[in-house]
């Protein structure tokens, strides 16, 4: 069981994601997730998921591509991190990601068959990573964060912007 990590493994900023995964097994957590996205998106049409609350905001597709893209680069730390990569990794503006994209071009169905893919992608990833090394650090822009913070942070990120779909979009 991959246990909650400690608050001297992740930056503050993180506690607003991380507070957001539950006690029960981390795999069992992402797997539920993964349903219920699938299924709250499963029931969008492809007008409706264009549908932005507010001018400026992004649309349900950019959200769930935004999901996509944000779980793709946290894996991607965790993999260097847990492998002993100590190398500072960059950071990332999630607004010129969406920005440079063309997830409203593309059919809800194919951002959730990416989604899949991804996060399928993050729990092998997962069974890779040895006892040991959820606790090896690096640096991630101007913060350090180990390979368990890094997990977490995947979960408890979905999990924000689940709830603000349910919230304002729904």
């Amino acid at each position: 069981m991959l246990k909650r990590p400690e608050k001297d493994e992740y930056a503050p900023y993180y506690v607003q994601y991380i507070s957001k995964v539950t006690d029960e097994e981390y795999e069992v957590f992402l797997n539920r997730q993964r349903d219920e996205i699938l299924a709250i998106f499963g029931e969008i049409d492809d007008e409706k998921a264009r549908f932005r609350y507010a001018p400026g905001k992004w649309s349900l597709k950019e959200v769930l591509g935004h999901i996509t893209d944000t779980e793709r680069v946290m894996s991607y730390r965790m993999l260097r991190i847990s492998r002993g990569d100590s190398t500072v990794l960059p950071g990332f503006d999630q607004d010129v990601f969406v920005a440079n994209t063309s997830f409203d071009e593309l059919s809800i169905e194919d951002l959730l068959n990416d989604f899949k893919a991804v996060r399928q992608a993050t729990l092998t990833l997962r069974r890779t990573i040895a006892d040991s090394a959820w606790s090896r650090q690096a640096n991630v822009s101007t913060f350090d964060i180990t390979a368990r913070g890094l997990a977490y942070v995947i979960a408890g990120h979905a999990e924000h912007h689940l709830s603000i779909v349910k919230e304002r979009y729904l």
